[in-house]
C-alpha cells in the first residue's frame, strides 16, 4: 500500500529538481471523485514542461507506481499525469494562468510543501549550517 501524501511529495521534490516554479499541492477529495490530490508545477518552456513531467514520471516509476494515463505532450504546454490517487499537472505559465486550477479548486485544502520546492528557482538554503547561509 503506497502512502499517497508521500508520492505527492516526491513528486513535487521531482518537480523541483528540474527547477519547477509556484508548485502547490491540494486535496481534492472532498470536492472530486475521480482522484484525492493535485500536484500543479509550472514550466518556463515546452522543454522544461517535458522535462518536469518526465523527472516526475521517473521518480513514480521508482517508487513502483506508473501513470494510468499521461497527456500533452505534442504541445508540452500542459502535462498531466495520472495516477489515479493523485494527478500531477505541469503548466506553461499562460497555459497556468488561462485555466486557473488554483482559483478553480480555491476551497481544497493545500498540502504544506517545504519552500524549496514551492519555488525551485529560489536560493538553496544550506540547512546543515546554522546562519541560514545560502548554498554556493
Amino acid at each position: 500500500m503506497f502512502d499517497v501524501e508521500q508520492l505527492v511529495r516526491d513528486a513535487a521534490y521531482a518537480a523541483a529538481e528540474k527547477k519547477a516554479t509556484d508548485v502547490i499541492a491540494f486535496k481534492v477529495a472532498d470536492l472530486l471523485v475521480v482522484t484525492d490530490y493535485f500536484l500543479v508545477a509550472t514550466g518556463a518552456t515546452d522543454r522544461q514542461v517535458k522535462s518536469i513531467a518526465d523527472e516526475v514520471e521517473d521518480k513514480m516509476r521508482e517508487a513502483g507506481i506508473k501513470p494510468i494515463g499521461r497527456e500533452g505532450e505534442r504541445e508540452n504546454t500542459w502535462v498531466l499525469l495520472d495516477y489515479g490517487d493523485f494527478v500531477v499537472h505541469v503548466f506553461q505559465p499562460a497555459e497556468r494562468e488561462f485555466y486557473r486550477l488554483e482559483k478553480l479548486w480555491s476551497d481544497a485544502p493545500r498540502m504544506e510543501l517545504p519552500p524549496e520546492i514551492v519555488n525551485a528557482t529560489a536560493p538553496a538554503i544550506d540547512v546543515a549550517s546554522d546562519d541560514g547561509a545560502d548554498e554556493s
